[in-house]
């Protein structure tokens, strides 16, 4: 049944117009979006928002918190776990692996995959245009990650970071 509804959501839902501009009928198309997708996720809160053009693969590994959502134009992998009331800007990417590279004398790409990790985004979080996060990190709850950043450690709580790779910039509190 999880495959019926991921084929909804590529053909149909993932098309429909963003829910951030003035055309009547968005409240709509936002729940209708959200309704579809959250049958693919491993869990799903209430009231989510999955924006237009959102890539989440299959969903599978992935769970939503309420009030949080994904972006317009992001691709995300699972294992993730985001927490409540989390923004995420335009095109933000969160990587669930990565190639192995480790023996030198196999070509990188006959080496396959590394094993996933777990990315933990905590609540209250947001998230800027852009940003990368890379697999296994843990964004603390009230963080900001900053438009572009590319987070390669963990996030303590509340702290705000920017760059490449990502450094802290300052504290919330």
């Amino acid at each position: 049944m999880k495959y019926i509804w991921l084929l909804l959501y590529l053909g149909i839902a993932r098309w429909l117009p963003s829910t951030d501009n003035a055309l009547p009928g968005t409240r709509f198309v936002r729940k209708l979006r959200s309704y579809i997708a959250r049958h693919c996720f491993d869990k799903c809160g209430n009231s989510v928002n999955i924006e237009h053009m959102a890539d989440f693969g299959t969903g599978r590994g992935i769970e939503l918190g309420d009030n949080s959502g994904i972006g317009l134009k992001c691709r995300v992998r699972g294992p993730l776990q985001i927490g409540n009331d989390v923004m995420m800007g335009p095109e933000v990417v969160i990587l669930g692996g990565c190639h192995a590279f480790d023996d030198t004398n196999i070509p990188m790409r006959l080496q396959g995959d590394k094993p996933k990790k777990r990315t933990v985004i905590g609540n209250d979080v947001w998230i800027g245009t852009r940003a990368i996060l890379m697999p296994g990190i843990v964004i603390g709850s009230g963080a900001i990650i900053g438009a572009g950043t590319v987070v390669t450690k963990d996030v303590p709580d509340f702290a705000i970071v920017g760059g490449v790779p990502a450094k802290i910039l300052k504290y919330r509190k």
